[in-house]
């Protein structure tokens, strides 16, 4: 059986220096920006069309069970029964992505969407199928024990543009931030 493949995309808000949670919560509260990630960025283009969003147990985010057309995967080795928050369960990223890539969901799903924590965010950057990352930069410095991996800004370029992304440096609760693209350059 071949496996028509899904574009796999990241998406995140890092600090100032790339900090993206404190003891599990996100250290920053930004609810426009919170809610541009999730609703704006995951929302489906076609009819009939569901996303994938996949994060792990310990992700700063905990629930998308409010995003519309999209169906939620927890990552864990330890859980053994599907959060209430959840969907479905699946050890590794690589299971979940295999979700969307066989039925009964392969007609059903768009785009894969990895929103956390860092391991699913290293594991999805080295994916081929990965060919995106929306990475809000918050243009200030916050206490954080968790950081968003590195990642090869020559394979992944940041756009000057990208449709329905605004590119101007948004302001809430008095903390600037930029929301950025990064396009795989195909070699």
């Amino acid at each position: 059986m071949t496996m028509e493949p899904k574009p796999l995309r990241i998406i995140a808000a890092a600090d100032s220096n790339m900090g993206i949670g404190i003891c599990g919560n996100l250290p920053w509260h930004l609810p426009n920006e919170y809610k541009y990630f999730l609703s704006k960025m995951t929302s489906v283009s076609a009819a009939g069309k569901k996303n994938l969003v996949i994060w792990g147990k310990g992700s700063a985010i905990k629930d998308c069970s409010s995003l519309p057309n999209c169906y939620g995967v927890v990552l864990s080795r330890t859980l053994s029964s599907v959060p209430k928050n959840a969907n479905y369960l699946c050890r590794d990223l690589l299971s979940a992505i295999d979700l969307a890539l066989l039925p009964p969901l392969s007609e059903e799903i768009e785009t894969i969407w990895v929103i956390g924590g860092v391991k699913p965010f290293e594991e999805a950057m080295k994916h081929p199928a990965c060919d995106r990352i929306y990475l809000t930069n918050i243009m200030a410095t916050f206490n954080t024990d968790t950081f968003f991996p590195e990642f090869d800004r020559d394979a992944f370029k940041l756009l000057d543009e990208f449709p329905e992304v605004p590119s101007e440096i948004q302001e809430e609760n008095g903390i600037r931030y930029k929301f950025q693209v990064f396009q795989r350059v195909c070699k």
